[in-house]
């Protein structure tokens, strides 16, 4: 087989030579590559590598962003103060990097106000254009009217 290793110069040896070999330096002998003709087989510290292995892990894993969805709910009758409240939240949830789904909510007889519901969330989707891109324009589904927004990137 063939012996790899940081303190050992690259040989092609016998299985009881390296595992002398891996003894003699209190190392652990690990095969890398079994379908290679001869196999290849390194000296290290297996624990110390497996240690680094899920350091490597552990520091992708934190890197990874969640994304993170933020709803509000307007209905098709909301007045214009309760609609710049809303709006300066939409506006704080897409700056802070966070997705937004807005919705009308119909209930009731309101349904009949579908129009109504689009125009309030076009215009909510012109008001957050500078801050969000609109991933998905206004659809309704059941009794409900949604419309989804990313952040820009910065």
């Amino acid at each position: 087989m063939r012996l790899v290793g940081d303190n050992v110069e690259p040989a092609v040896i016998t299985i009881a030579a390296a595992l002398s070999l891996a003894n003699e330096l209190e190392l652990d002998l690990v095969e890398i590559s079994p379908k290679a003709d001869p196999p290849v087989c390194r000296i290290i510290d297996y624990k110390k590598f497996l240690y680094s292995q899920k350091k490597k892990q552990k520091e992708i894993k934190a890197k990874q962003s969640k994304v993170v969805v933020k709803e509000i709910r307007l209905g098709p009758n909301t007045d214009e103060h309760d609609f710049l409240f809303k709006l300066k939240h939409g506006r704080k949830f897409l700056e802070d990097g966070a997705k937004l789904k807005a919705y009308v909510f119909f209930r009731g007889r309101t349904i009949v106000f579908k129009e109504r519901g689009e125009i309030l969330l076009l215009k909510f989707a012109t008001a957050l254009e500078d801050v969000g891109t609109v991933e998905q324009m206004p659809k309704l589904e059941g009794k409900r009217m949604t419309v989804m927004f990313n952040p820009k990137k910065k």
